[in-house]
C-alpha cells in the first residue's frame, strides 16, 4: 500500500498515518510469526539432523548379536561370582581344616591332611564332628604325626642345689664377694 493511492481515494494525511501505523503493525505481526516459525522450522531441521547421525551409528548392528553378547556378559558374571563363592568357601574350609588340625596336636598340618578326604570333609553337613572322627582315625593309625605330651599336664623342675633363701641378687653379691642382704 502506498501513500499516493490513499490520497488518490481522498484520505486526509492524518488518516493516511493511521492506516499506514495499522497497516505496519499487522506487517510486523505476521514478520514476528514467520520469524517464530522459522525458529522452530530450524530447531526441526537440527533435530532431524542428530537422529540421521545417532542412526548411521547404528548401522550395521544387529539387535540380536547384541542380545546376545548382552547374554553371555551376564553368564560370564554369574560364573566369575560363582568361581568367587567357591574359592572363599574353599578358603574358609582350608582355615577351618587347618585350625582343627593344630587343636589336635598335629606336629605338621600338611602331613595330617595328606590323610584326609579333604572332599569328603567339604561335603560334609556335619562337618565338626566328621573332621574330629577323621584326625581321630589319623591319630590312631599315625601316632607319629603327633604330639605325645599332655598339655594340661604340669611338669616339674627339681630346685636347684644351694640355700633356698638366696634369690638372684643375693647370688650375685655372694659370687662377688659383698655380703648378703636381708629383705
Amino acid at each position: 500500500m502506498k501513500k499516493d493511492e490513499l490520497l488518490s481515494k481522498g484520505l486526509t494525511e492524518e488518516q493516511i498515518q493511521f492506516v499506514m501505523a495499522e497497516n505496519g503493525k499487522d506487517i510486523q505481526r505476521e514478520k514476528d510469526k514467520i520469524s517464530a516459525m522459522e525458529a522452530e522450522r530450524d530447531n526441526y531441521k537440527d533435530q532431524l539432523t542428530t537422529a540421521q547421525e545417532a542412526l548411521k551409528g547404528f548401522e550395521g548392528i544387529d539387535v540380536n548379536e547384541l542380545n546376545e553378547k548382552i547374554k553371555d556378559l551376564a553368564k560370564q558374571l554369574t560364573d566369575k561370582d560363582n568361581e568367587y563363592q567357591a574359592k572363599l568357601a574353599d578358603m574358609e574350609f582350608d582355615s577351618f581344616l587347618t585350625d582343627a588340625i593344630k587343636k589336635s596336636g598335629a606336629k605338621s598340618d600338611k602331613a595330617v591332611k595328606a590323610f584326609l578326604d579333604i572332599d569328603a570333609l567339604k561335603a560334609s553337613k556335619n562337618r565338626d564332628s566328621d573332621l574330629s572322627l577323621a584326625i581321630e582315625a589319623v591319630k590312631k593309625e599315625n601316632d607319629y604325626l603327633f604330639t605325645t605330651e599332655d598339655p594340661g599336664k604340669p611338669t616339674f623342675v627339681k630346685p636347684s642345689v644351694g640355700s633356698p633363701t638366696i634369690g638372684g641378687m643375693d647370688k650375685i653379691r655372694a659370687a662377688m664377694g659383698l655380703p648378703i642382704t636381708e629383705k
